[in-house]
Order: C-alpha cells, then sequence, then structure tokens
C-alpha cells in the first residue's frame, strides 16, 4: 500500500514539473519567436531590433517572474519525480530539466544585457 502511494506521489509530481517545465517555451518562445519573425517579414526590416521587438512583447505577455517561477518549480518536480526504474520517465525528467534550465539562463542572461545596455541608463 505504502509503496503504490509513494509511487502515485512521484507520477503526480512527474506530470507537473513537465507541465510546468514545457508551458513557457509552448506559450512564450515558439509565439514570440514565430511573431518576430512574421514583423521582419512583413516590415522587411533586419537586425536585432527587429527580432526584440517581437521577444519583447512575449515577454510583456506571459510574464517574466511567472516563467521563471514555473521552471523553477518543474526543476524542483521533475528532481524529486526521478526514478531510476523508468528510463523513458528519466529520460524525459532530463530533458525537461536542461530545457527548463536553459530558458532560465536565457531569460537570465536577456535581463542582464537590457540592465546593462548604455541605452538603458540613459
Amino acid at each position: 500500500m505504502m509503496q503504490l502511494d509513494t509511487e502515485a506521489k512521484s507520477r503526480t509530481r512527474f506530470f507537473w514539473g513537465i507541465g510546468l517545465a514545457w508551458l513557457p517555451f509552448l506559450f512564450f518562445f515558439v509565439p514570440a519567436i514565430l511573431n518576430a519573425f512574421r514583423g521582419v517579414v512583413s516590415n522587411k526590416a533586419t537586425g536585432l531590433g527587429a527580432v526584440a521587438g517581437g521577444l519583447a512583447e512575449g515577454l510583456a505577455t506571459f510574464g517574466l517572474v511567472a516563467i521563471v517561477v514555473s521552471e523553477i518549480a518543474a526543476v524542483v518536480l521533475l528532481v524529486r519525480s526521478f526514478s531510476g526504474g523508468r528510463p523513458l520517465h528519466s529520460f524525459l525528467s532530463v530533458l525537461s530539466i536542461g530545457c527548463a534550465l536553459l530558458v532560465v539562463a536565457v531569460l537570465g542572461l536577456m535581463v542582464w544585457l537590457v540592465s546593462h545596455s548604455p541605452l538603458f541608463f540613459r
């Protein structure tokens, strides 16, 4: 009985972790990147400014804090549900943890670049 209860909790943590890890990627990065490139094509604009506008719109829509919180929660849940008995779950956990950490690193880099930009302090 105790084994089944522990396995059910682990499975619940796994699914919540997978959902939280991929949620920002699906609702922020994919639409923001598509929107950025759609703007580049329609305006025939080139350069980093054209792409950054689409990414900034995506950040304003979903929220930087919500993304970071959901990614950290996903990593915690996936690490707690990690088990050696299920190779597919382990692979998906490692893949999702890597994706979540990559998202947090990219957002941290973006915030650092914006805060250290000479245009930010004018």
